[in-house]
């Protein structure tokens, strides 16, 4: 014989009992966080719009930058002497390979002769070069300074005529060497020269 049961669906009664639990467990975990952490809790309605306020950072990229302002003649001038310069480095390239292939003898007297005869010509271009038209009248520093250029151009000239000279010299090359260290001296000095005199000028 069946039992009777008046219920033919025992288990939804359990269902709401389950979520009523659970209900009250999460309720009762939240109070107790929040009392522990002397928390807050904040309730936020749908239509309230939470406002983020951001602090702005302003960089100050404000440098200060220092100008000098030559007068167009000193421009002029410097820009000269730097041109010299270049003519003094080819100078010296030149002679130096000349001598190095007269001493390594692959070049004849003959033709060593003669290019060391047209370094003459170029170093007494050279020289009027570097007198003309010189720096402003109005500046003396430069004036004083352009003396000196033109006295070791003047010196690089005899340097040159040295040259030859002990290439033509009855020694074993003791004159020519002896030539050509005073050259590249003098030639050094007058670059260094120039490389002051511009320094000095920009940086004033």
């Amino acid at each position: 014989m069946e039992n009777f049961n008046p219920d033919p669906k025992p288990g939804r009664l359990i269902l709401p009992l389950v979520l009523i639990g659970m209900i009250a467990t999460t309720y009762t975990f939240i109070n107790r966080v929040t009392t522990n952490n002397n928390l807050e809790v904040i309730n936020i309605d749908d239509n309230t719009t939470e406002e983020v306020v951001t602090d702005e950072v302003v960089v100050d990229t404000t440098t200060t930058s220092t100008t000098t302002t030559l007068p167009e003649g000193v421009v002029t001038y410097l820009e000269e002497i730097q041109s010299e310069k270049i003519q003094s480095i080819e100078l010296g390239k030149k002679v130096l390979e000349t001598n190095q292939r007269w001493d390594d003898k692959d070049t004849t007297y003959q033709e060593a002769q003669q290019e060391f005869e047209a370094f003459i010509d170029d170093a007494e271009q050279f020289v009027a070069t570097v007198a003309n038209p010189g720096p402003p009248v109005s500046n003396a520093s430069l004036i004083s300074s352009h003396e000196e250029l033109k006295v070791l151009a003047s010196l690089i000239y005899e340097d040159t005529k040295e040259l030859l000279e002990g290439l033509t010299a009855p020694d074993t090359g003791e004159r020519r060497s002896s030539a050509l260290s005073s050259f590249n001296n003098n030639l050094g000095s007058f670059q260094q020269k120039i490389e002051e005199i511009i320094s000095s000028s920009t940086s004033s």
